[in-house]
């Protein structure tokens, strides 16, 4: 039998914690680098559309500041470093054969920071798109070695920039699978996808099983072409 004491206690006591229970995010500054590319484009306009403050980067501030304008929304152009600074939340979404290099690059502008890998290395021949397993073991688990100082996190790989670019699409039904090492940051990046009308964000485990996310934009890839679609992915029961 539980005493009076008990009771209050429990009456008083903070709610558990659950897996929808999401920070606020809507006063972080989101940087993107490679937001002058088709990915890092569509993810700068939604984010933006969404009232997000948004900086895109590229190499050159002029080629960002254009494609800023070009966005709307309050986006914002710099290069690649100035961007990586200002930002709170770094969106990673460069070429694979860049992402190396720009990394080891930024580390001093990223320390701190919550890093989203959604680089997904692949290669492709006459059968089509195929999956790289990096020396790692995926694009996200090379940035967390590069960038020691930053909180790194995966998210953001299946979304079609097509869908992402297109400004009469007002939704995009699709969850985005998060992950990494330390909760909060998993949890910012959900609210971030949470933002975007459609999306949901899904954490689906430690950087560890980064490679298997990355790799499955290559099936996607083969969807697409055999369907004429933008297919994109659903988590069920969740």
């Amino acid at each position: 039998m539980s005493t009076p004491d008990a009771a209050s206690a429990g009456a008083g006591a903070t709610p558990a914690r659950t897996p929808f229970d999401l920070p606020d995010v809507s006063g972080l500054v989101v940087g993107v680098l490679g937001g002058t590319g088709p990915q890092g484009r569509g993810l700068a306009y939604r984010l933006a559309k969404s009232g997000q403050q948004v900086i895109i980067g590229s190499r050159s501030a002029e080629r960002a500041a254009a494609a800023a304008a070009e966005l709307g929304h309050g986006v914002e152009g710099a290069d690649n470093a100035s961007t990586a600074a200002r930002a709170d939340v770094v969106i990673v979404a460069v070429p694979w054969e860049g992402h190396g290099e720009l990394l080891a690059a930024l580390r001093t502008e990223l320390a701190g920071k919550i890093v989203v890998d959604c680089v997904n290395p692949l290669g492709f021949d006459k059968q089509g798109a195929y999956a790289l397993k990096p020396e790692e073991g995926s694009a996200a688990q090379q940035a967390a070695a590069l960038l020691p100082e930053s909180r790194v996190t995966a998210a953001f790989h299946h979304l079609s920039a097509v869908l992402l670019e297109d400004r009469e699409v007002e939704e995009i039904d699709i969850d985005v699978l998060v992950l990494g090492e330390e909760r909060a940051a998993t949890d910012t990046v959900q609210a971030l996808a949470n933002r975007i009308p459609g999306m949901r964000g899904v954490f689906a485990g430690r950087l560890r099983n980064a490679h298997q996310v990355e790799s499955l934009v290559a099936n996607l890839i083969s969807v697409n072409r055999r369907y004429k679609a933008h297919a994109g992915l659903r988590i069920t029961d969740v």
